[in-house]
């Protein structure tokens, strides 16, 4: 007996989940096969969503229709805005969430989408003909056929498990790993890699001393990830904690060095530099006396703490005798070890910017299997496959994010074009146009193009299509309106900033460093009735400061992207046989040829293409 779909999704992880829901809400019949339907999206590391950068993608995928940014905020357990001392390019939303409700909120989104159909078992082979994808087989031995197939398998293919000279399979620690698909996707002539993340230990608050540890709060105003205003933020916050290595610490984690599948040679993937374990820093930073750690709650109604900054696949009882050094921790006890994993994953560079394999038709990678790391990296990727997979079998043009319209552009643009030797992770000096892809503007950039595509609803159109007639009406009232000495000076004066002789608009007094357009508002009796009157919400007032104050600099990023975006007009044929053109260098020549970039702004990122090699493509293909 067979079954058959539009679409399958095999892997119940935060790309997985995005991916299935995304094609199932676009109209597609399909399926999401995990090996475990206790835990969708579960958090396998950190119970936090957000952070620098990755908090912009986040609010990219709840602005595109995808679920991430709403489950978050259902789940919040603390929230801040990183980075606000700096300019607005760099503020980044995090969430602390509880771990728990956040994966049976994804459950219940999944079980309750139109068209979305769920089933447990684990994968071990895919189907297809003459290149071009029929369906998967699974262990249980069902046989599914579908038009198109997206793999999430996560940390889960030929995943390993390392504590100190201890190994076992699995996917992560308690789930087993799942074998058969890696060599076959070999065999088929994809390039398999392996790659390592960890995590720290997970500690019983019972026997932690929270009273001489520094406590962390959220923000006083708690914002939110969803533009949806049905979506509440966050009302009763949990703290996080602040704990410091030191010294002796450290002199008991070196005892375990020598048995460190790290440093012996046992772990031959390639580990994160950007989330380094707490032996890696210790070998990295010798001449560092403490580390700092975050103590974090896993939820709302668990004792269960997690500490960040200890990644560690040292011995257990080295761990767990480092940890009791650390003040607070004393009598701590563990829940579990941390630990270290192993996993297969697939080259980047092997797939087209819409995600679909260029071996296989109608096959999509997505998440942790290509590379990346992180949550919010993984369901961005998951959200992309999901929708180019129905437009792809529908007959429908592809969806791609340039990298000035979008993070998950710029990740997407970035996987494809430079492969990656490390786990891939966003970071905001990555983005060449970060002051336009700003977390507060991700409705504005993105939502229409979503909803033109059958993603985002047509309510959520609607709230974006307002929100930015408020901005606008907010804008121009404040280039249009001037302001008196006798009205503003007593303000100024409280805030030691130079007083007016005459009337000034009031578009310049914002351009001052020390004024806020919040704080500015019940000074002017005219504009708080005018934004009182428009029901202008906190987050459009935001917007246009931002848009006041960094005006400037807004418009000279978009001046240089429409200048490069030109380069991305240039199209290259597809399958073009770089090495008939001898001008380029042997090096280009390769790189071209393995990697086949479409466009010539493309080809001019990936590394070894030289600016002089660009210069004979353009000349060839006619500019």
């Amino acid at each position: 007996m067979t079954l058959a779909y539009d679409i399958i999704v095999v892997g119940g992880g935060h790309a997985g989940c995005e991916a299935a829901a995304a094609a199932a809400t676009m109209g597609s019949k399909t399926l999401l096969i995990t090996m475990d339907m206790a835990k969708f999206a579960y958090m396998s590391c950190n119970p936090a969503v957000g952070g620098v950068a990755k908090g912009q993608i986040v609010r990219e995928i709840d602005a595109l229709g995808g679920q991430m940014g709403i489950i978050t905020d259902k789940s919040t357990i603390q929230f801040r805005m990183l980075n606000r001392s700096k300019g607005p390019a760099m503020w980044s939303p995090r969430a602390q969430c509880d771990k728990q409700r956040f994966s049976l909120l994804w459950r219940e989104t999944l079980e309750n989408t139109p068209n979305l159909y769920l089933w447990q078992d684990n994968v071990i082979r895919i189907e297809q003909q003459r290149h071009k994808i029929t369906g998967v087989y699974t262990q249980l031995g069902v046989q599914f056929t579908a038009k198109a197939v997206i793999l999430t398998n996560g940390t889960f293919l030929n995943g390993l498990i390392h504590v100190g000279r201890s190994q076992m399979t699995g996917g992560r620690f308690g789930d087993m790993a799942s074998f058969g698909l890696s060599e076959q996707l070999a065999e088929l002539g994809f390039e398999v890699g392996r790659m390592k993340t960890g995590t720290p230990a997970r500690l019983d608050a019972r026997t932690i001393d929270f009273s001489v540890l520094t406590p962390q709060e959220g923000d006083a105003e708690p914002a939110k990830f969803s533009f949806l205003p049905e979506i509440a933020p966050v009302k009763q916050q949990l703290p996080c904690y602040l704990a410091y290595t030191s010294t002796e610490v450290h002199d008991k984690l070196r005892e375990g060095f020598a048995d460190s599948p790290l440093f012996n040679g046992t772990i031959e993937g390639i580990g994160p530099r950007y989330c380094p374990s707490i032996e890696d820093k210790l070998h990295t930073f010798a001449g560092k006396n403490e580390h700092q750690l975050f103590l974090e709650p896993e939820g709302s109604d668990t004792t269960e703490y997690y500490l960040n900054g200890f990644s560690s696949s040292l011995p257990w009882q080295i761990q767990f005798e480092a940890l009791q050094k650390i003040k607070g921790l004393e009598n701590v006890h563990l829940f579990r070890p941390g630990y270290a994993i192993e996993y297969d994953f697939f080259q980047p560079t092997q797939l087209h910017h819409t995600l679909e394999t260029k071996l296989i038709e109608n096959l999509y990678f997505a998440g942790q299997i290509n590379g990346t790391t992180g949550y919010e990296e993984a369901g961005a990727q998951g959200l992309i496959a999901g929708i180019n997979a129905h437009l792809k079998i529908n007959g429908k043009p592809s969806f791609i994010l340039n990298r000035n319209e979008a993070y998950i552009g710029v990740l997407i643009d970035d996987l494809v074009t430079k492969g990656v030797d490390e786990p891939y992770r966003m970071f905001t000096s990555r983005a060449e146009y970060r002051i336009l892809l700003r977390q507060d503007n991700a409705d504005i950039r993105l939502t229409e193009r979503s909803y033109e595509i059958g993603l985002a609803s047509e309510k959520r159109f609607r709230i974006a299509k307002e929100k930015q007639q408020k901005i606008e009406l907010l804008h121009n009232f404040i280039k249009q309106y001037s302001v008196s000495p006798q009205e503003l000076n007593p303000y100024l004066d409280s805030l030691n900033s130079s007083p007016l002789t005459q009337k000034r608009k009031l578009n310049d007094i914002i351009l001052r460093n020390e004024i806020s357009l919040r704080s500015i508002i019940p000074q002017i009796s005219e504009l708080e009735l005018f934004i009182s009157k428009n029901k202008i919400d906190r987050e459009s007032i935001e917007e246009v400061e931002i848009l006041i104050k960094y005006g400037g600099y807004i418009e000279r990023e978009k001046s240089i992207a429409e200048k490069l975006e030109r380069l991305e007009n240039i199209k290259i044929r597809p399958e073009f046989d770089f090495n008939s053109l001898h001008s380029l260098s042997i090096e280009a020549r390769q790189k071209l040829s393995r990697i086949q970039p479409a466009t010539i702004g493309q080809a001019s990122r990936i590394p070894g293409v030289s600016p002089a090699d660009i210069n004979v493509l353009l000349v060839y293909f006619g500019r």
